[in-house]
């Protein structure tokens, strides 16, 4: 057996249990049993398909609580944070069940009579499926969901810090009666994650990667992905854009920041990384948020009732915070609030507020992935959308007004593949989750997300 790697709890450092280390031994064999019962299960009818995903989903939400928990104790962010995204991550077997039996094909007028042309959909094969700590459930269901609704088999490799959500969502396939094989789960150590990356990616037995993460570590799976020609999804990093303009209703603005940016203590992929916000209301923003932020949100453990920020992943994503802060301080920046370590010690930080921010500074090049809020001032629209397309990535970005001509003219302007117009929290199962440029490539969720798994093949019957 593989050794063991430990698992903790980012809040208190204590080791929550011990998972298997797999390395790329495990790594060829889950990909030859996810082959193996491929053929069985894709030749499976849609209802069928759709029936245990559908008992998969059911079986989550009648364990909600407990699958919560998990969520709270290997990533930190607060139970009810976690209950929110148990039922997000069921939402997406429920979708999914029910788009398994929309997969259409087409008959296509032919050019000569003795012919007829039609178009079948099927399954592209076996799914490496490679997932981040921030949503260890939902960012599985929302990728593996397509995939078995398609007709595909998966190899899920969850991140390090939590692999414990990825192996309790597997429990319950079994429960469901998704047969062995169909879902496989290799779980291992920050050591073991470039090899077995690179199994999944250079595997001829796989034929699809699903990668949710950083953009640099998805060039790298881009790269090995090349040599076999692999179908491939990405969802990538973010730089989101809030822009708050003078005719926005600044209350509702700052509500849907507060929301946007502090979500899982600022660790999503589409929360906010830098304010725009014109200079008409630029004070009263600043000095409402800083209000909201030092009354409606309190730092601590994710099992306490009254927490929302809860810790940051790890040491490494604290540092980060900090270099970031001492970097804008450093040329000019200034703290409204927060700016250190929370006396909670450990992985807490303080959720903190900076103005005088210039695009010069590394907290608005990159993305901080925490719990910082950096503010921008602006004149004009046109320097505002400027600023926000500046960026080599798209994923999310959100804006406040209320003039409807500026309403569609920023929409489609902004390069991101997701706009919030007065509202920060913008996912959901219905719609087309991805970015533009170098935040990756398809759409998760929505009735697009299963196309991502399956291939167009095209009939010629003649002699008719």
């Amino acid at each position: 057996t593989a050794a063991a790697f430990p698992v903790r709890d980012p809040a208190s450092g204590e080791e929550l249990g011990r998972v298997s280390d797999c390395g790329a031994a495990e790594a060829r064999a889950a990909v030859r049993a996810a082959h193996e019962a491929g053929a069985a299960w894709g030749r499976l009818p849609a209802k069928e398909r759709s029936a245990r995903l559908r008992r998969w989903y059911e079986l989550m939400m009648e364990n909600k609580e407990e699958l919560a928990r998990i969520i709270t104790a290997e990533n930190g962010k607060p139970l009810k944070e976690a209950q929110g995204e148990i039922v997000y991550s069921a939402s997406f077997l429920e979708w999914f069940a029910e788009e398994a039996r929309r997969v259409y094909g087409d008959v296509i007028p032919a050019s000569a009579k003795d012919r007829r042309v039609l178009v079948l959909k099927q399954p592209v094969g076996v799914a490496a499926i490679i997932t981040p700590w921030n949503f260890p459930s939902a960012m599985i269901t929302r990728k593996v969901g397509a995939a078995l609704a398609a007709g595909c088999t998966v190899v899920v490799k969850p991140a390090e810090d939590t692999p414990l959500s990825a192996l309790a969502l597997g429990e319950l396939a079994n429960q469901a009666g998704i047969p062995a094989g169909v879902y496989n789960v290799v779980p291992c150590s920050r050591q073991q994650t470039a090899a077995v990356g690179e199994v999944l990616c250079t595997d001829p037995l796989v034929s699809k990667i699903s990668f949710t993460g950083s953009t640099a570590t998805g060039k790298i799976l881009l790269k090995h992905a090349a040599g076999t020609v692999k179908r491939v999804s990405m969802e990538l990093g973010g730089h989101a854009p809030f822009i708050v303009f003078d005719s926005a209703n600044v209350d509702r603005a700052v509500a849907g920041a507060l929301a946007s940016k502090y979500r899982n203590s600022g660790q999503t992929c589409v929360c906010t990384n830098r304010f725009l916000v014109q200079k008409g209301i630029h004070d009263e923003f600043v000095e409402k948020f800083a209000k909201a932020i030092e009354k409606e949100l309190h730092v601590g453990n994710g099992f306490d009732a009254k927490t929302t920020q809860g810790p940051l992943i790890n040491e490494k994503a604290v540092e980060k915070v900090e270099k970031h802060i001492k970097d804008a301080v450093s040329q000019g920046a200034s703290v409204v609030t927060g700016g250190k370590r929370h006396s909670l010690g450990k992985n807490f930080f303080e959720p903190t507020l900076l103005t005088n921010v210039t695009t010069k500074m590394l907290c608005t090049q990159e993305e901080t992935f925490g719990p910082l809020a950096p503010v921008i001032r602006f004149d004009t629209e046109a320097e505002a959308v400027a600023i926000a397309n500046a960026a080599n990535v798209g994923l999310a970005g959100y804006f406040y007004s209320q003039d409807p001509a500026q309403i569609w003219r920023v929409a489609e302007q902004l390069e991101v593949g997701m706009v919030g117009v007065n509202e920060g929290i913008i996912s959901s199962v219905e719609c087309p989750f991805g970015g533009v440029k170098e935040s990756g490539l398809g759409r998760e969720g929505s009735k697009y997300g299963i196309d991502e798994y399956l291939e167009i093949k095209y009939v010629c019957l003649g002699g008719l």
